[in-house]
């Protein structure tokens, strides 16, 4: 019978934003018991774009049409048919959930010459852009400040081979040198429930290596602040490295930590970037290969869940050149990360991390999303993911959240 044909079709509205614009045209649609399939919605400035694909039958298609035509004239909008064969939905509808990624474009502005460059690598890749949404807050004219920041996410659908992704992000990585970084993530479920972050400290969290300024306190500065650069930069091995800079340390009072520790650089963006992970339940961790002492203060300033560092000796108020119990190093921040996710009881790929030297390498490789922050050439190089261009709070925008939900 003509009258049972099902149509499916879609419709697009746009113009300027009115109150009960979308309960007058949905209204229509429930009067003739039209089943919406899809629908989605998008104002930006005041103006509207809506659409929606609705599945009706023949004898009722075109009364629904003809009467959602008049509705928006009379709303003063533009609307738009476009009929929809089942194969295509079904087509559609299979690839749901299938081949989506997140690509999140930050700096401390995101220019049309950014958005034109990520666009066409995208373009490039055969991807489509499915949606595009803006996650800072709106910018004053006025506002050229060092704390100025923007986030703009993009939501594209494709498939991609290993080597595209590889190609990819190594586009996207090349960027940072035009001031903006950008994250390449795949949309998964694990994406969207992330809960456990750790962090390196020394120039991650602080603005300084602390063993740096305990040498300098000590009169050995430059020859420590050497061995440092060099195992940052992977041209030696770490727990080398940390006992040859340790021994130097021999005798330094402990008075000086507590006023070192006082006085920390720390890093733009830590404190709301903490009050915000707090708030949404994150759990949060220092792995780092530098001292308890400055890992607790941190935690204790900041609300860390934990600390896992090096532990210096101390006889009779004095540092005594050796260190107590396993180095923190590359290996072991990695298997820290690992032990965490069991005893919070996550999958691997639930976790985050962040760091900036060639000692963090193992970790931002082993966790879902590893983040070279501010890191060495080395580093940034070898990593999925990178910030240099703002402040800690950037990897709020990472992890999808959104200026207006948080704040």
């Amino acid at each position: 019978m003509q009258h049972d044909r099902i149509e499916i079709i879609q419709v697009n509205i746009s113009g300027e934003d009115k109150p009960g614009m979308t309960s007058s045209l949905t209204e229509i649609l429930a009067r003739y018991d039209a089943f919406i399939l899809d629908i989605g919605q998008a104002n930006i400035h005041q103006s509207l774009t809506l659409g929606m694909l609705i599945k009706t039958t023949a004898d009722k298609s075109g009364s629904i049409m003809k009467e959602l035509l008049f509705k928006a004239s009379e709303l003063g909008v533009m609307i738009r048919f476009t009929p929809i064969s089942e194969e295509r939905y079904e087509a559609w509808v299979g690839r749901q959930g299938k081949n989506r990624y997140i690509i999140s474009l930050l700096g401390r502005t995101v220019t049309a010459r950014h958005i034109a460059e990520v666009t066409k690598v995208v373009a490039q890749h055969g991807l489509n852009i499915d949606a595009i949404r803006r996650l800072t807050g709106r910018i004053p004219l006025d506002r050229e400040d060092r704390s100025a920041r923007s986030c703009i996410e993009l939501s594209v659908r494709g498939s991609l081979t290993d080597a595209d992704r590889s190609a990819m992000q190594e586009a996207f990585m090349n960027l940072s040198d035009t001031g903006l970084d950008v994250s390449f993530q795949k949309d998964d479920i694990y994406r969207r429930s992330r809960r456990l972050i750790c962090f390196d400290m020394d120039s991650t969290l602080i603005e300084t290596e602390v063993i740096d300024e305990l040498a300098e306190r000590a009169g050995v500065g430059e020859q420590v602040r050497a061995i440092t650069a060099s195992a940052m930069r992977g041209e030696i091995d770490f727990r080398e490295s940390f006992t040859q800079r340790v021994a130097l340390l021999r005798g330094l009072d402990v008075s000086v930590m507590e006023d070192i520790a006082r006085n920390l650089p720390i890093t733009e963006g830590l404190e709301r970037m903490m009050t915000i992970l707090k708030r949404v339940g994150y759990k949060t961790a220092i792995l780092s290969g530098g001292f308890t002492y400055f890992g607790n203060y941190l935690r204790q300033k900041y609300g860390f869940d934990y600390v896992y560092a090096n532990e210096l000796e101390i006889e009779d108020g004095h540092l005594t050149g050796r260190y107590l119990g396993e180095v923190v190093d590359g290996r072991r921040k990695a298997e820290l990360l690992r032990l965490l996710c069991q005893f919070e009881s996550i999958n691997i790929a639930q976790s985050v991390a962040v760091g900036d030297g060639a000692n963090d390498l193992p970790m931002l490789n082993l966790a879902g999303l590893g983040i070279a922050f501010h890191a060495k050439p080395k580093v940034k190089a070898t990593a999925r993911q990178s910030i240099s261009t703002i402040g800690l709070d950037g990897i709020l925008y990472f992890l999808g959240l959104k200026d207006s939900t948080i704040e």
